[in-house]
C-alpha cells in the first residue's frame, strides 16, 4: 500500500524539484497532490516524465486526505497550515524556517541525525512536524558528521558562496535579466537583492541582526548546534554570488582530537551522501556548475590548516535545490516510511 503525498507550493522552484525528486526516487506514492494558492489552482505541474498533476487550492484542502505533506511555500504559509495538517494526522516536512528552532519539532538531515525522527510523534512530545534545515546548513552538516564522529569538532569557520536560486525563482530571474541587460546597456534595478547581483558578490543574505551578523549566518550556527552538537562553535559569513544553482562553502574546522589528513579524506569518501573529488591539479575539484542536478555533497581541496593544532580545511559544494531542499525533504519522507512514523501518526 502506498501513500498520499501532498506538495505545498508545488508551482515554485523547490516545489517542482520536490515533485521531480519524488518521481526519480520512486517514492511509494499512490497519489500525489499538488497544492498552491488559489490563483495557481488549475495549473498543471509535472510529476516525473509522463504524469501531469493539476494544482489544487491550498485553502480548500483537507489534510486528513494526505499521509505526508512536503511544504515549500514560505514561513507564513507553513505557520498557518502546518499545525493544521499535523493535527489531522498528516506528517509535515517543512522546508521553511518556521519551526526549525522549536523544541517540539526535530530538525533532520537523514545522513546525520536520523534517530531524531521519533521525536516527530505526539507520543514523543512532537506535533507530527519535521523541519528541513537551511540549504547552506544541510550540505555543511553532511560533510561535518564523519569528521565530528572521529575527531570531535570544537569550532567551524565557514564562508558561503550561495546561488541566486536560494532566493527562489525571482532570484534566478533577476540574475538572468540583469546579466542580459548589462550587455545592452539597460539600467540595473535591483529588486530581489539589495545590490546588483550580475557580475558581483553581495555579502548579505537575509536580514541584519543586532550583533552585525545576518539571519542566514545565525541560522547556520543555531541549526548546526541543534542537528549535531550544542558544543560546536560556528561562525559564518554568507555571500550571494551570480550563480543560478549550487551553494559553495569554504570550511575550516578545529578539533579536540588530533586528526590525520589522509584518515579524514578516507572517512569523507566512505560517508553517506558525500563524494570526494580532490586532485591537486587543474580541474581537480568540483564547482557549482558541476554539482547542479546532482544529489551528492561534493568535497574538494582537503588539506591541513597549519594555523591551529588540529585543523582541517576543505571546499564543499552541493545543489541547493536538491540536497538543500527537495532531496532532503524526500529523504526525510523515506525515513518516516522506513521507521513507520507515517502510520503511527
Amino acid at each position: 500500500m502506498g501513500y498520499r503525498v501532498a506538495v505545498v507550493g508545488a508551482t515554485g522552484a523547490v516545489g517542482r524539484e520536490m515533485l521531480k525528486t519524488l518521481a526519480e526516487r520512486h517514492f511509494p506514492a499512490d497519489e500525489v497532490i499538488a497544492l498552491a494558492s488559489s490563483k495557481s489552482a488549475g495549473r498543471e505541474v509535472s510529476y516525473g516524465e509522463d504524469d501531469i498533476v493539476k494544482v489544487q487550492p491550498l485553502d480548500k484542502f483537507d489534510f486528513a486526505n494526505a499521509d505526508i505533506a512536503l511544504f515549500s511555500a514560505g514561513g507564513s504559509i507553513s505557520q498557518e497550515y502546518g499545525p493544521k495538517a499535523g493535527a489531522a494526522g498528516c506528517i509535515v516536512i517543512d522546508n521553511s524556517s518556521a519551526f526549525r528552532m522549536e523544541d517540539d519539532v526535530p530538525l533532520i538531515v537523514p545522513e546525520v541525525n536520523p534517530d531524531a525522527i521519533m521525536d516527530t510523534l505526539p507520543a514523543h512530545g512532537g506535533r507530527n512536524i519535521i523541519a528541513n534545515p537551511n540549504c547552506s546548513t544541510a550540505q555543511l552538516v553532511v560533510a561535518l558528521k564523519p569528521l565530528h564522529d572521529a575527531y570531535d569538532i570544537r569550532r567551524v569557520v565557514v564562508s558561503t558562496y550561495q546561488a541566486t536560486s536560494g532566493a527562489g525563482q525571482a532570484g534566478m530571474d533577476e540574475l538572468f535579466n540583469q546579466t542580459k541587460g548589462i550587455f545592452v546597456n539597460d539600467e540595473v534595478r535591483p529588486e530581489v537583492f539589495t545590490k546588483q547581483i550580475a557580475f558581483n558578490a553581495i555579502p548579505h543574505i537575509d536580514v541584519f541582526m543586532e550583533d552585525g551578523f545576518t539571519k542566514e549566518e545565525w541560522k547556520m550556527r543555531a541549526e548546526t548546534k541543534k542537528i549535531m552538537d550544542e558544543a560546536i562553535e560556528l561562525v559564518a559569513h554568507c555571500v550571494r554570488i551570480p550563480v543560478f544553482i549550487g551553494h559553495s562553502e569554504a570550511v575550516f574546522i578545529e578539533t579536540n582530537k588530533p586528526l590525520s589528513e589522509s584518515d579524514a579524506r578516507n572517512m569523507l569518501r566512505e560517508a553517506d551522501g558525500v563524494s570526494v573529488i580532490d586532485y591537486r591539479e587543474n580541474e581537480g575539484y568540483v564547482t557549482p556548475m558541476e554539482c547542479a542536478g546532482e544529489d551528492m555533497v561534493y568535497i574538494s581541496r582537503i588539506r591541513r590548516d597549519p594555523s591551529v593544532e588540529n585543523g582541517l580545511a576543505f571546499w564543499c559544494v552541493s545543489d541547493n535545490l536538491r540536497k538543500g531542499a527537495a532531496l532532503n525533504s524526500v529523504q526525510i519522507a523515506e525515513l518516516a516510511v522506513a521507521k513507520d512514523i507515517v502510520r503511527k501518526a
